[in-house]
């Protein structure tokens, strides 16, 4: 453990300042040199406080770049949050079948498999020290790796929250045992699965019961979900599944839509500012980390708040916006917005005159908001 400390060590300083790197680390576990890729979201350096979700990726050596895109692409947008990445590559020597051994008639991790499931552990435990890891952890493999990672569900207290299983080779036993394990875990776990048509025949028969067996378990901590895709191989199966994956485990995490509003906000009588408490509580709950309400969420309310005419709700509004972005002019604004739509244009002037002192934020500057005052004023 102490040679994969100082290792990581090594990178902290340069994998800080980059997206990718990769280098070699030495397993006390497995008595051997590993290969890991590390990426690092682009804003780590630049937001000290913030927690990152862990990916660990098995088969990290083809695995990485697509879903190192992916997340790339997804946060670009804000639909997906930014995450730490590391990938153990396991295609140097065969690796990776030794290290998915197990025994043929209890389904268990046997040999270099058990040390190996051992070693992934280590190398979670190294980057939890070695950066700021929230506590929402994944871990994605693809056939073997894809079987071999439900292991850690087999665990009072499993490792990880989040599992990525694609087009899985399930070891014996597996379609019987993890539908058990779902029922009982009590902990949060999202859980992903997918095949092709063209995929692996008996594997495909497996994975199917798998997901029979599982549609059974009915648990508000348990999101899972089951792809299969049409006219794609057990390998482009793969550029299908990382996607839905992602934007299965983190729907809550998504900005309000469009659709969102005209179908769920809008329509409300009332609790508009309730609704955004309410998706960013959930969002915290189902991922275990703390979110600031995003500018255009803010925007969202304030359309629904003048479009129903609830001007009261400016000020509950107005406090979120407080405790968001302190120092910004957000919470002064809605202040203003609410009086001057009641038509106390005094306390509407003062309060834009006390968003002209803070800094902007959005579209808000501070010449529209000395100049709402001005207008006001001269009414």
């Amino acid at each position: 453990m102490k040679s994969i400390l100082v290792s990581i060590l090594c990178l902290f300083s340069v994998a800080a300042s980059s997206q990718k790197i990769t280098d070699t680390i030495r397993s006390q576990k497995l008595n051997e040199n590993r290969v890991i890729t590390i990426g690092v979201p682009e804003s780590y350096k630049s937001n000290p406080g913030k927690k990152y979700p862990l990916l660990v990726l098995l088969d990290g050596d083809y695995l990485f770049d697509p879903f190192q895109g992916a997340l790339t692409y997804g946060a670009y947008w804000d639909d997906l949050p930014e995450m730490i990445i590391v990938g153990i590559h396991q295609n140097k020597n065969n690796d990776r079948d030794a290290e998915t051994e197990t025994d043929k008639t209890t389904g268990l991790p046997e040999g270099k498999g058990e040390l190996f499931f051992e070693f992934i552990g280590e190398v979670v435990s190294a980057m939890e020290k070695q950066y700021r890891v929230a506590p929402f952890k994944i871990i994605a493999g693809h056939d073997l790796t894809a079987g071999f990672l439900n292991f850690y569900l087999y665990k009072d207290q499993p490792l990880f929250t989040g599992y990525i299983s694609l087009s899985a080779e399930l070891p014996a036993g597996m379609e019987e045992q993890l539908p058990e394990r779902f029922a009982a875990i009590n902990q949060p776990i999202f859980y992903y699965h997918s095949s092709a048509d063209g995929g692996i025949k008996k594997m495909q028969t497996r994975i199917k019961k798998l997901d029979t067996e599982v549609q059974k378990v009915k648990k508000p901590t348990f999101n899972y979900k089951y792809d299969e895709f049409k006219g794609a191989s057990h390998y482009s199966m793969v550029l299908h599944s990382i996607p839905n994956a992602l934007y299965q485990f983190f729907a809550a995490y998504q900005p309000i839509s469009t659709t969102e509003f005209n179908e769920k906000i809008a329509p409300l009588p009332s609790g508009y500012v309730d609704y955004l408490i309410n998706k960013y509580d959930s969002m915290k709950k189902a991922l275990g980390m703390d979110f600031q309400v995003r500018i255009n969420d803010f925007k969202a309310i304030e359309a629904a708040i003048l479009k129903n005419k609830a001007y009261d709700e400016f000020e509950k509004l107005s406090a979120l916006a407080k405790k968001n972005y302190p120092k910004s002019m957000l919470a002064d604004y809605h202040l203003g917005m609410m009086y001057e739509k009641k038509g106390d244009n005094k306390r509407a002037a003062k309060a834009y005159q006390a968003g002209f002192q803070r800094e902007e934020i959005g579209n808000l500057t501070k010449d529209m908001m000395i100049n709402k005052a001005e207008d006001l004023k001269l009414q």
